[in-house]
């Protein structure tokens, strides 16, 4: 597949193409997003993300499991997340997700700000 560059205004990569460091595919980095966040994470058995908040920069996450069974943990407290699991959390809750199982989990996250003056749709 190849990829189309952001001087024609829009991105089109196979994740395969995007830039990687560690277990973290930089879905923004890679593809030029200024308005949000967006990366994904694969983690192997028993491994997390490192636990964290986002108040410093006033950021909602949003957690997409794309494949996998893994736990998301907000202020200390397990939720089961199997593939197509979304949640939402507001800057103030500490949160990790953690793969306590056996087989790899891939999970998609977005952020940014609560005043990015986000406009919805009026149909959504």
């Amino acid at each position: 597949m190849s990829s189309t560059t952001e001087k024609d205004g829009y991105t089109i990569a196979h994740r395969d193409e995007l830039e990687r460091t560690g277990n973290w595919t930089l879905v923004r980095r890679s593809l030029g997003c200024r308005s949000f966040g967006v990366n994904l994470v694969e983690l192997p058995p028993g491994e997390s993300i490192p636990e964290h908040d986002e108040t410093g920069r006033d950021q909602e996450e949003l957690f997409f499991v794309v494949s996998g069974s893994p736990t998301l943990v907000v202020d200390g407290k397990g939720h089961p997340a199997p593939e197509g699991t979304f949640a939402r959390i507001a800057p103030a809750h500490r949160r990790t997700v953690h793969n306590g199982g056996s087989q790899p989990a891939s999970v998609l996250i977005v952020s940014a700000p609560r005043t990015s003056g986000f406009q919805p749709m009026e149909w959504a």
